[in-house]
């Protein structure tokens, strides 16, 4: 079974083995005990989350999803 935990401030955890399919198609499988998608696509390695978050603060503006 596949759980998925929102974080308030970051990534979205997957927990347990699952696919993802991104917008092209693809289809990823998640083999790790836990992966974490990014949710602000700051990221270099879409889908998956490299803490680029946590270098930039969000503007009211990217936080509200304008």
């Amino acid at each position: 079974m596949t759980d998925l935990v929102f974080t308030d401030d970051g990534p979205l955890l997957v927990r347990g083995p699952g696919t993802v399919e991104l917008p092209d198609g693809r289809r990823i499988r998640l083999d790790r005990p836990v992966s974490a998608l990014c949710l602000c696509r700051r990221t270099r390695r879409p889908p998956f989350c490299d803490t680029s978050h946590r270098r930039k603060v969000r503007t009211p503006e990217e936080a509200d999803g304008a």
